[in-house]
């Protein structure tokens, strides 16, 4: 369990901070950029988890999502290979993606199949799983980003992005009566082309 006693260290007044392993890095590297947007995805699921109270199965769904997202930003805090550590690094693992690919099948199931593109929006649920999703694609680019200039990076952590991506999609719709009230594109709607 970690225990902080000291919030504030100072260490980073120089525009550096300290990964789990390694040298220090500038805060505005790569890989501090990835774990960031990560951390960022985190908070927009619990913006979401907010807005999820009362519905229990959405709200446990993403309690689970939100440990995962940390254990994949301890994963990219952790560059190198595994071996050179002092103990075994946290890791985003094949069974976690395994359980996004199940997740978004079960729920995928009570959904009619889509007719149009779906807007971000209907309910504030919805609107909060969009946004969560919209951020844990950015997520995805800067890993993909990192796995190019580092390919030591955890391909693992691309595929658990691009799944949970799809699993915000789907619990959107979830939580817009089951994708009966999704908001539809209309193309060309304002444009007078109708």
């Amino acid at each position: 369990m970690v225990k902080l006693n000291k919030i504030y260290t100072k260490t980073g007044d120089d525009g550096t901070t300290g990964l789990v392993s390694g040298p220090r890095r500038k805060k505005h590297d790569l890989r501090v950029e990835a774990y960031g947007t990560v951390d960022e995805t985190n908070a927009t699921v619990g913006m979401a988890r907010v807005a999820a109270i009362g519905m229990t199965r959405i709200d446990t769904v993403l309690s689970r999502v939100q440990n995962d997202l940390f254990d994949l930003g301890a994963d990219l805090a952790t560059p190198g290979p595994d071996a050179e550590q002092y103990h075994e690094p946290l890791r985003i693992t094949e069974p976690q993606v395994e359980w996004l690919e199940r997740t978004i099948d079960k729920f995928n199931e009570e959904l009619e199949p889509l007719r149009s593109f779906v807007l971000p929006a209907g309910t504030p649920l919805s609107a909060a799983l969009h946004l969560a999703r919209t951020v844990s694609r950015r997520a995805e680019r800067r890993v993909a980003e990192l796995i190019e200039a580092e390919p030591e990076t955890s391909a693992i952590a691309m595929r658990y992005l691009n799944r949970l991506s799809d699993l915000l999609f789907v619990l959107g719709r979830i939580a817009n009566g089951l994708g009966k009230n999704d908001v539809l594109w209309e193309p060309g709607r304002f444009t007078g082309k109708n």
